[in-house]
């Protein structure tokens, strides 16, 4: 008997996670027949939005509602989730900072194996599941077998499967917060203190539709201005991996990763970025992505919609040329 799986959904602000729907197409994957039940928490009006939303995604939804869960703290959610998910079930989750917080103490209590940062998967058979990782910023790809007789939660890197946007379904909502919380909510060290928000720039790159960003491969600070200029004959807005802003080449604001900013552009022009999860983990809605690197092997051609392995100290000023030429 195939094992159940569920599926932890992030939300904020009444808005679900694109990574919802891309953990629906990693669960078929592992089973391609599964009925895989989300698992959304929270407080509220706007709880019921989300599961609404969950549910043309989901066959099955469950909802676990309480005041205190309008701002997630991994130790309580922890114990939440044990009590109603049932022994050897697959537990899938974003590979996101509250991914990994909150899924391997999950591993530990559900009796169950961890893996983290799954970018797919190859089969189930016989309780044992082939995952696939990526080591080295990418480098390499590293075939995981994985024990899952007794269960297994995983976080998938966001991006690393196709959202399904099909949305056909019409999923039941079931309430299980009687379930889950069947006296006091279980108490932690932890307290949510309050929400910062990221320092605003001249520029608002979670706004803009095109964004040309731009990553260690630009070598050297002299070297930007032609990422200017292309960005000016694209009408695109100028964005960058971590390195840049380290280096201060560019401010804060323009950091797009995990520990920057979340964009979602219609189109994303990566250049001489090498596609670390901690970057592509910022970009969200499906992008059309073209990347431009010399490595031939960089993660992010992995990703990429279209991709040149060129440097792109020589392509840039021609690819800026050519648009101004197109545009009269």
């Amino acid at each position: 008997m195939a094992p159940q799986v569920f599926v932890y959904i992030v939300h904020s602000n009444a808005t679900v996670d694109d990574t919802a729907l891309e953990l629906t197409t990693a669960a078929r994957k592992i089973i391609p027949d599964a009925a895989a039940t989300a698992i959304v928490m929270g407080a509220g009006p706007d709880l019921d939005a989300v599961c609404k939303e969950v549910s043309s995604a989901y066959q099955e939804v469950w909802k676990i509602d309480h005041p205190l869960l309008s701002h997630p703290i991994a130790e309580v959610i922890r114990n939440l989730l044990v009590s109603i998910i049932p022994a050897g079930s697959i537990v899938l989750m974003a590979h996101d900072h509250f991914g990994m917080d909150l899924a391997p103490g999950l591993s530990v209590k559900l009796a169950a194996a961890f893996l983290p940062d799954a970018v797919d998967f190859e089969s189930l058979t016989a309780g044992q599941l082939k995952a696939v990782r990526q080591e080295y910023s990418g480098q390499v790809s590293t075939h995981v077998l994985c024990d899952a007789s007794g269960g297994v939660v995983a976080t998938i890197r966001p991006g690393a499967f196709k959202a399904d946007e099909s949305r056909t379904l019409q999923g039941a909502v079931i309430d299980k917060s009687a379930a889950a919380i069947p006296g006091e909510l279980p108490g932690c060290g932890r307290r949510f203190l309050k929400i910062v928000a990221a320092q605003a720039g001249d520029v608002d790159i979670t706004k803009s539709d095109i964004l040309v960003s731009v990553g260690r491969g630009i070598e050297d600070e002299e070297n930007m201005s032609m990422v200017l200029d292309l960005a000016k004959a694209m009408g695109a807005d100028v964005a960058c991996s971590r390195p840049i802003v380290d280096a201060k080449w560019l401010e804060k604001s323009r950091q797009v990763g995990t520990s920057g900013l979340t964009v979602k552009p219609k189109v994303y022009l990566a250049l001489g970025i090498s596609g670390s999860f901690q970057h592509m983990g910022g970009i969200k809605g499906a992008p059309f992505i073209v990347a431009i690197n010399k490595n031939a092997k960089a993660p992010i051609f992995q990703l990429a919609d279209v991709g040149v392995a060129a440097d792109m100290l020589e392509l840039i000023p021609e690819l800026t040329d050519k648009i101004k030429g197109m545009k009269g």
